[in-house]
């Protein structure tokens, strides 16, 4: 046994493999490499922006825009690397129709033609394909790290922390009369006789203008009736106190004025649980999918160089 572990041949193999084995920790294999970005596509990120937000990034901003920016370009290599846009068909139809923009090889077969784009390496260079390459390595890494699921906990802490995001607005039933801009002079009489014939709603409708999205309006909270009526309706109509089976007004809005019968009031109060559960479940879900995938990405970073940084 001694004399065998003393033969030349196996000193060779060891040594080899032992060499090996150091080389490849010495000089290991680069990383694909991504960025930097041109400063054509950092003045884009700029403004784009500024088209969003009238102003221009601050150095952090700008840095946050970039490291996504080179988030996407690992993603879309990634993608290419497992050859994912040669089974896709949002991929096989944008270039077929790029080469028909172009007018290239039109009488030859689709497959033809789709070879051929690839051969030109048209993929490359389309926004559309590259914007469909991320979401499918997207979907790809969610589906080998799936996310968590929302705890029952988690539910609950959520619940505690939003609950006045989460309070049920006031909601009234009312009926108006409206009077157009240009018949403001009459609201005055028309209040006064309503007074004094205490008339309701149906019998007082007469004495208004039409109006087109309607003049009843049921369990209605202050943003739907600010669809209708406008956020200056709706400030002036809470401000008079609404109270119910009572004429308010009038109120004015961006359309004219208005004198509100309140058939109803329900005062806002706080949701329970299982009103906003569905919310919640889903406003988890969305944010620990982000967390995984954010985590994922990350993992992927440590396969590549990303320059500029």
């Amino acid at each position: 046994m001694l004399n065998w572990l003393k033969q030349p041949w196996l000193h060779f193999i060891v040594l080899g493999v032992v060499l090996f084995e150091l080389q490849a920790i010495i000089f290991p294999e680069p990383k694909p490499l991504v960025g930097p970005l041109s400063d054509a596509r950092i003045d884009t990120l700029k403004q784009q922006w500024f088209s969003a937000t009238r102003r221009l990034p601050t150095e952090s901003q700008l840095a946050n825009m970039i490291a996504g920016e080179l988030d996407r370009e690992m993603l879309f290599q990634e993608a290419l690397s497992h050859e994912l846009h040669l089974y896709d068909t949002v991929v096989y139809q944008r270039l077929l129709r790029n080469m028909q923009f172009l007018q290239i090889g039109q009488d030859l077969p689709e497959q033809a033609r789709y070879e051929m784009a690839l051969d030109m390496r048209l993929h490359l260079g389309d926004e559309v394909i590259k914007r469909r390459m991320v979401q499918v390595m997207e979907q790809l890494l969610l589906a080998t790290q799936p996310p968590a699921q929302p705890s029952e906990v988690m539910i609950e802490a959520a619940f505690a922390e939003r609950k006045s995001e989460l309070r049920r607005p006031p909601r009234y039933t009312i009926e108006h009369l409206y009077f157009s801009r240009d018949r403001a002079a009459e609201v005055d009489n028309a209040v006064d006789t309503i007074t004094a014939n205490d008339w309701q709603p149906e019998q007082a409708r007469q004495l208004g203008s039409p109006f087109l999205p309607g003049y009843r309006f049921t369990q209605q909270s202050p943003a739907q009736l600010a669809r209708h009526f406008g956020a200056a309706f709706v400030k002036n109509f809470e401000e008079a106190g609404p109270q119910a089976m009572q004429w308010v007004g009038p109120v004015r809005s961006t359309y004219g004025m208005h004198y509100v019968w309140v058939e109803s009031v329900t005062p806002s109060r706080d949701a329970t649980l299982e009103e906003v559960r569905p919310e919640l479940q889903r406003d988890l879900e969305s944010e620990l999918r982000t967390e995984a995938l954010q985590a994922a990405i990350a993992e992927l970073r440590q396969r590549y160089e990303l320059v500029g940084v």
